[in-house]
């Protein structure tokens, strides 16, 4: 089922007010932004040059630690979508349960989609999947043990889409050659609406994405504010430091409040309530809007609020 977070208009349907309203923590996305930069009206008025992807790539590749090949994409969504299409199709295990779109993507482009619970699982695999850290639970498998899947498997593709705050568990600056691995620039930059993520991984297999990408992957916005963030060091390691601690007061919160911690990220914490729907609706009374999972009636999600949210969500969860 590809059901998602972000459905603030379900939210609205059902209990009113506008977006202003609402506090959206059904995703994963950094409340607090990066500042969006001054960039000339060139960005808006020209097509992105060849100049400015390399660019883009470089920074990346610096951000990231990556000693292979970066592909700029309209958001680690487009990747997903495109990467199915780009090999010849057989068998793919997903490690689940987790962001459902991977499942969905290899399976409309022709796939055999298996979902299996356990790393060991995937050998065998003409492709294999794992979300790292997972979505929605935060299991996290360490890189030594990612290149020891990818031995076992054709192609690996490790989804890193929450792993900034933790650099130390990414994959990237040791890529096997037979994995890609994907990287959300929107998510822990807090600028989700940019449409900017990178594929990581050999020149070979990204030509075949970069076929299918186009000329210009991404706009020259994305560029502009990408390049700039990525470059920012100081800013990278203030956000990880904060939302690490607001990670553990939200986890007080929801202690207080009778949940139980399940797992998560700096960027989101999944809880184990007494019943999803149930905590889902108090919550949307208080126009704090949170996400379940249609495979578990006792799973709840909340992103990590912004610095103008905690008297709310405290308020609604003591």
């Amino acid at each position: 089922m590809r059901d998602h977070g972000g459905n603030l208009d379900t939210a609205m349907a059902r209990w009113g007010g506008g977006p202003e309203e609402w506090i959206d923590l059904s995703t994963g996305i950094n409340s607090s932004p990066y500042p969006l930069p001054e960039f000339d009206d060139r960005a808006w008025t020209d097509l992105p040059m060849r100049s400015d992807l390399e660019l883009l790539r470089e920074t990346a590749r610096m951000a990231y630690g990556c000693v292979t090949g970066v592909l700029p994409v309209a958001g680690a969504q487009a990747a997903i979508q495109m990467i199915p299409v780009s090999c010849k199709h057989g068998l793919v295990r997903v490690l689940g349960p987790t962001y459902n779109e991977h499942a969905a993507s290899f399976a409309r482009s022709g796939w055999t989609v298996e979902t299996v619970e356990r790393p060991t699982a995937l050998a065998g695999a003409d492709a294999a999947v794992v979300v790292n850290p997972n979505n929605p639970d935060g299991r996290i498998l360490a890189p030594e043990q990612l290149r020891a899947i990818s031995t076992r498997v054709g192609l690996l593709v490790v989804d890193e889409s929450f792993v900034d705050p933790r650099p130390n568990i990414s994959l990237a600056r040791e890529i096997p050659d037979n994995t890609l691995v994907l990287r959300s620039f929107g998510k822990f930059y807090g600028l989700a609406g940019l449409r900017l993520g990178f594929v990581l991984g050999g020149e070979a297999r990204l030509a075949a994405l970069a076929e299918l990408a186009g000329p210009w992957p991404v706009s020259g916005v994305a560029i502009r504010v990408g390049q700039a963030a990525l470059a920012d060091a100081a800013w990278r390691k203030a956000a990880a430091a904060r939302l690490a601690r607001d990670a553990a007061r939200l986890d007080d919160l929801a202690r207080t409040g009778g949940w139980e911690l399940v797992g998560g990220s700096e960027l989101f914490r999944l809880y184990r309530v007494p019943d999803a729907v149930d905590a889902q609706v108090h919550l949307a009374m208080e126009r704090i809007w949170s996400r379940t999972f249609p495979y578990s009636t006792d799973w709840l999600r909340l992103g990590i609020p912004g610095p103008d949210h905690w008297t709310r969500v405290e308020a609604a969860l003591l």
